[in-house]
Formats: C-alpha cells, sequence, structure tokens
C-alpha cells in the first residue's frame, strides 16, 4: 500500500477513535453499553458496532484498491482518459515523477496546437492544401505522442498490479531475491517511461520547429510544405507510428 494510503488510513483510524471517545466518554456525552437505560444501550452499540463496519470496509477498500482502470480498445483513449489515469497515478510515490512529466508535457501540447492552428489560420484558408497538409502533419504526429503516454500507463498498470513499487518501498518480510526481482522490473518500467517522455520531447520539438518556420513563410512562398525541413522530419516520426506497439 502507498503512502497515500496509509495516511488516509490512519486519518480514518484516527477520527473514529475520537468519535468514539466523544460518545462513548463519560466526560462528553457519556453513552454507555448495559445500563438500564435501553435507548442509550442501543445507541451506544449502534456507534461501536458502526465505527467497527466502517473501519474495516474502508479498510478493505484502501488496502485493495485496484489501480486505475484504463479504457479498453484502441480508441477508446481520450485526453480526459489520459488526464484522470495520470493525476490518479501521480498521488502514488512509485509513479508520481513519470505522472506529473507526463500532465505537463500534455498541457504544452495543447498549447503549441493551439499557437499552430492559429498561425496557420492567419496564413492560409481552411480550404488550401498547405493548411491540410500542416493540419494532417500536426494530428498524426499528435496521435504518436499519446501512443507515447498510453505505453506509460499500460507499464504503470502492469507494475502496479504486480504490486510493484519503489525500491525504497520494498517489505522487510521479502527475501532478497524477491525484493531484488521487483526492483529490477521497477527499474525497467522507469526506463521504458524514461524513454517515451524523453520521446515526446522531441515532439514537441518538432511542433516548435514547425510553427518558427511557418512564421517564416512569405505569402509568396509556394514551395512544397512536405519539402520544408521540418516537415521532412515530421514526416520520419509519423512514420514511427504504424510500427509503434504501446
Amino acid at each position: 500500500m502507498n503512502g497515500m494510503r496509509w495516511v488516509k488510513l490512519m486519518g480514518l483510524l484516527s477520527g473514529i477513535v475520537l468519535l468514539n471517545v466523544f460518545l462513548l466518554s463519560p466526560g462528553f456525552v457519556g453513552l454507555e453499553i448495559g445500563r438500564s437505560n435501553a435507548m442509550e444501550t442501543a445507541a451506544g452499540a449502534t456507534v461501536f458496532v458502526m465505527s467497527i463496519v466502517v473501519l474495516v470496509y474502508v479498510s478493505h477498500a484502501l488496502i485493495f484498491k485496484p489501480p486505475p482502470a484504463l479504457p479498453s480498445g484502441p480508441k477508446a483513449f481520450s485526453r480526459e482518459d489520459y488526464l484522470r489515469a495520470f493525476r490518479r497515478f501521480k498521488g502514488m510515490k512509485a509513479y508520481r515523477k513519470e505522472a506529473a512529466a507526463a500532465l505537463d508535457q500534455m498541457d504544452r501540447m495543447e498549447k503549441k496546437k493551439a499557437a499552430l492552428v492559429g498561425v496557420l489560420s492567419r496564413r492560409f484558408e481552411p480550404s488550401e492544401l498547405s493548411f491540410q497538409k500542416f493540419s494532417a502533419a500536426i494530428s498524426e504526429v499528435e496521435k504518436l505522442f499519446y501512443l507515447h503516454l498510453r505505453g506509460i500507463l499500460n507499464k504503470v498498470s502492469v507494475v502496479h498490479a504486480a504490486g510493484i513499487g519503489a525500491p525504497g518501498d520494498a517489505s522487510p518480510h521479502r527475501s532478497d531475491q524477491l525484493i531484488q526481482e521487483k526492483t529490477t522490473l521497477y527499474q525497467q518500467y522507469v526506463v521504458y517511461a524514461t524513454g517515451c517522455l524523453s520521446a515526446n520531447e522531441g515532439i514537441l520539438l518538432k511542433l516548435d520547429q514547425l510553427l518558427l518556420e511557418i512564421t517564416k513563410l512569405s505569402l509568396a512562398d509556394h514551395r512544397d510544405v512536405m519539402e520544408m525541413a521540418c516537415m521532412k522530419e515530421i514526416d520520419v516520426l509519423i512514420q514511427q507510428t504504424k510500427f509503434y506497439k504501446p
């Protein structure tokens, strides 16, 4: 169980203890179980039993809470799905760094897309071939960007489901060999996630370069869009999409 769940569990336990002290202590409400007053006995017993029920139910939910469910199917992911999943993983110590980086990249991607669409709309008509080529390239490279993020989520889900956390979170009751194996698997996840995030940084850089090249185009510049240096580099990235399996 990660640190955040321990905090929630301890907070729940403290709250239940304080509530019982307040209701059952003679110095406060002073409910007593077993006195001749049937109503007071029933109330005290109810408080005690419900406290146990709540503690058992919530503790079970926190300890055995499943990993964030990911949408199924190749086209089921939306931007909101990614945001929701990474925000949940950001609350877990073992995945916090990568989740925060992914959320930051998503925010920057949206800003770059907005800037590119704004520049394209001012320079071309939507019906123009140049506008359509630029838009198609941006859409395809964005698809690769999110495939990288989906790969990270898939890896996190597997690692989390296997109960693999950061090396420092290893239980003292596990053997050295098991700890080493889980540490190795966790490190493999980190290497993979770092590679995906690095690839996305490259995509974001290419979009910056594309924005700069578009702003440099003059109205009299009729060269083929696909002959631009940055568009050639983006096209190479796009070709990777069909071979990429998250």
